[in-house]
């Protein structure tokens, strides 16, 4: 049996019950194709369609791949690892966006981009294509945040059709099951530093007779979630850098008496809680470096030279050293402490020294457990790589259905 020639361009649509839309939706594929002349393929990756997707898409020329697992993220994985192109776009099935307006999309993967983004705002939204929530409040608050966090050029992180170079795609590693697929794609592209580039796409109202997948305020948090966990920085450093900085200059400056800032004097009590922010300041720090150090270890953050460098400067041995003198002085500054106040009876604590004492004797001797704690466990990570990288894409023959995997036998 003779190999099919490899096409082109690969439209990969993902699909959960759009009889009444897929249809158009192939057919302007298949439109494009014939006026750009370009060859092409069409691949359904259907999540499960019990009103006869399947077989519309089948009638009219496409590849449908089923995916057992539910979600955005694992329909378009699957339909991706199916797509013999070294070119893919993807987008929905519902008629929303016009697949036989894909020529700006080729030309800018031709000029050597890696991403090519659609931006909705630029091009055009029709009227009722986009809930207000989504369209003034949602998609501009969750793309600023985006653009601020990762730096990336997109203006629009929603827009669900996009296209890519297959390899540039498969090589980041994408894992997010649902909604979130759309925007692991353009975070992971940006750290990884890939060429992207951004064209008018136009957005028309769906052709669906019922409420859409998307529910707003569930993908809303699952996206800010997202957004958060990929930026150890801005959860973890730069909070614990103010932190420990504001923190540890108020509890010096108590320890030698009050501080009144404005109206507010702040004395004894304000001692203990800010020696309580230092030490959570510092332990946020170290959240951040063991979340760069996996984050880097997985391929979702390009290696760090000055970040390496510090963790050979700070050797598990060089932190059990440090740590254990801490610990050591806090120690005897506690009993110091313990002593002292057995002195007056075990009565109540007076005076500004011995709740000085106690304060930061008790946070150097945590200050010193979490430097020995904190480089154990960075040793931990360093140790426990995986033998293999995770940021490899699956085979395909372990995602797609039988039928697929013969025909990707078929075609090697």
């Amino acid at each position: 049996m003779s190999a099919q020639p490899r096409p082109t361009l690969s439209v990969v649509m993902p699909c959960l019950n759009e009889a009444r839309t897929v249809g158009a939706c192939i057919k302007k594929a298949r439109h494009f194709f014939q006026s750009a002349d370009i060859s092409g393929e069409i691949i359904i990756a259907d999540n499960g369609s019990k009103d006869g997707s399947q077989e519309i898409a089948r009638n009219l020329g496409a590849q449908v791949i089923a995916v057992a697992e539910r979600g955005y993220g694992n329909a378009l994985r699957a339909g991706i690892a199916a797509a013999r192109g070294a070119y893919v776009i993807m987008g929905d099935s519902d008629d929303s966006y016009d697949f036989s307006a894909l020529g700006p999309f080729v030309e800018k993967l031709r000029e050597g981009y890696d991403l090519v983004l659609g931006n909705r705002f630029a091009g055009g939204i029709k009227k009722g294509a986009m809930p207000p929530l989504h369209r003034y409040f949602g998609n501009p608050a969750l793309t600023f945040m985006g653009r601020l966090l990762y730096g990336s050029p997109s203006r629009d992180f929603y827009c669900g059709l996009r296209g890519f170079r297959r390899d540039a795609v498969l090589s980041l590693g994408l894992r997010a099951d649902g909604m979130e697929f759309a925007l692991e794609m353009i975070v992971k592209a940006t750290i990884q530093k890939l060429r992207i580039t951004e064209v008018p796409t136009t957005l028309s109202p769906d052709g669906r007779d019922r409420p859409p997948h998307l529910r707003s305020w569930r993908d809303g948090w699952r996206s800010l979630r997202f957004f958060l966990l990929l930026c150890p920085r801005a959860v973890f450093l730069y909070p614990g850098i103010a932190l420990l900085i504001v923190s540890g200059t108020l509890f010096v400056s108590l320890l030698f008496g009050d501080v009144k800032i404005g109206i507010v004097r702040l004395s004894e009590r304000a001692l203990i809680a800010s020696s309580f922010g230092t030490l959570v300041g510092f332990q946020s720090i170290l959240l951040w470096a063991f979340g760069e150090m996996i984050a880097i270890e997985r391929g979702l953050f390009p290696k760090n030279p000055t970040f390496a460098r510090a963790l050979r400067a700070l050797s598990l041995e060089r932190g059990l050293i440090v740590g254990g003198l801490i610990m050591a002085i806090g120690i005897v500054a506690v009993a110091g402490a313990a002593y002292w106040w057995s002195s007056t009876g075990f009565g109540p604590i007076e005076g500004r020294s011995l709740i000085g004492l106690v304060c930061g004797s008790s946070a150097m001797v945590a200050f010193g457990f979490q430097c020995i704690s904190g480089s154990f466990f960075a040793y931990l990570l360093q140790e426990a790589r995986p033998r293999t990288s995770s940021s490899e894409s699956p085979p395909a023959a372990e995602i797609l259905p039988s039928e697929t995997k013969e025909r990707a036998v078929a075609s090697t």
